[in-house]
């Protein structure tokens, strides 16, 4: 049973795939006024070089991860492994 999907309670709070009901009341009043989600983007302020250096440290990590690791992401070994080969200059 995966984890995301049980429903438990947290003092009395009921909780449900991490997400409280409170959260989830406050993310459809954002959704229903209009308001885009803003989402944290740790890209936003890297250059051209930070990105690239980001990208080959990303790839590299990507390329040593075992079947277990790759499996709880949601790719293959195939698919990391084109991932992780691409050169650092390619988006």
């Amino acid at each position: 049973m995966h984890a995301f999907s049980t429903v438990s309670t947290d003092r009395g709070n009921a909780v449900m795939g991490g997400l409280s009901d409170v959260r989830l009341r406050l993310l459809a009043k954002e959704l229903e006024a209009g308001q885009r989600l803003q989402v944290y983007d740790p890209l936003t302020g890297l250059g051209r070089w930070g990105l690239m250096l980001h990208r080959w440290r990303t790839r590299q990590a990507l390329l040593e991860l075992d079947a277990r690791q790759l499996k709880d992401i949601g790719l293959s070994w195939e698919e990391a492994r084109e991932e992780g080969c691409k050169p650092f200059w390619k988006d």
